[in-house]
């Protein structure tokens, strides 16, 4: 128990200092993202990358961190990530709290589940798959994929499903490392690629 109190209390600390940010200052400063995340957040041109716009500024601010985190320890620790890692070298914790003030203040576009999707996704995203040990996505993540700030859990409907696969696939072979208590691998690792296929094709269009 005592454990967990200090986890919501680091994880509500995220959200304090994501709130500080300036949007103001974020937007000025995301000229640099633009080119992979777009204008406007949403990626639309590079579907490999991750939407920013409407996502928990407390998440997006924490991976800023764990990027930088990765390069300063050759990998051992934080999100790994090469071209991540050396845009966000010279940021300051400052210009992380602003850039994730900014985008979470953008809304996010449209996206929709594709219809073939549907059938295998929607039965793990709601329900797991007890026998295997496979954790609903519903649990973390919510109804309408919203996930929740406080606990760190990332707003995954209107996502890119190519980033989304991308992601499953990386936790699954454990090239991505940065999910609390290891919970993001652990499901991933007992997914097919039929199942991570149909989920990235799946989540997008909860709302």
């Amino acid at each position: 128990m005592k454990k967990l109190i200090l986890i919501l209390t680091l994880l509500a600390s995220y959200s304090a200092m994501a709130e500080e940010g300036n949007i103001e200052a974020g937007k000025a400063k995301a000229a640099t993202c633009a080119a992979c995340h777009g204008t406007d957040g949403n990626a639309a041109a590079m579907p490999q990358y991750p939407k920013l716009a409407g996502q928990h500024p407390a998440y997006i601010e924490k991976q800023l961190k764990e990027f930088k985190l990765a390069m300063s320890t050759g990998g051992k620790q934080g999100r790994n990530d090469p071209v991540m890692g050396g845009m966000v070298a010279a940021l300051t914790d400052q210009d992380m709290a602003d850039l994730a003030a900014y985008f979470s203040s953008l809304p996010i576009s449209d996206n929709t589940s594709s219809e073939e999707s549907i059938e295998v996704a929607q039965q793990l995203y709601r329900f797991g798959d007890a026998e295997r040990g496979v954790a609903a996505c519903i649990a973390c993540h919510g109804p309408r994929g919203n996930g929740t700030s406080l606990s760190g859990f990332p707003k995954i409907s209107g996502q890119n499903a190519e980033y989304v696969k991308l992601q499953l696939e990386k936790f699954r072979s454990g090239d991505r490392a940065n999910d609390m208590n290891a919970m993001m691998r652990s499901v991933a690792a007992k997914l097919s690629d039929e199942e991570i296929n149909a989920l990235s094709q799946y989540v997008g269009g909860l709302h």
